[in-house]
């Protein structure tokens, strides 16, 4: 416990993002075309109208049409095309 309380401490005189230092996904979403998700696991489905991906704390469906996968990194993943709805299905500790 008092190794993550030296954590936040550090992060906060850095300013360092919290997605930096933890396994928390972040996904920026840029108007209903694009979607990027930084820190994922892996992709459980993918479909032209459906993408499932896995991260630390969950998974997140992504619904839509001409949906394609873009693999930025081995952390970071695009999906393209017309999104129309995203949910979240959380990890329950």
């Amino acid at each position: 416990m008092k190794k993550k309380k030296q954590i936040n401490r550090v992060d906060k005189f850095l300013e360092i993002p919290k997605e930096i230092y933890s396994d928390d996904p972040k996904i920026v979403v840029t108007g209903f075309d694009e979607l990027i998700i930084e820190n994922f696991k892996g992709i459980l489905e993918y479909e032209e109208f459906f993408v499932r991906i896995n991260t630390y704390i969950g998974v997140i469906n992504i619904n839509g049409y001409n949906l394609n996968l873009e693999n930025l990194t081995n952390d970071d993943l695009k999906v393209k095309g017309k999104i129309e709805s995203i949910e979240f299905e959380r990890i329950i500790d």
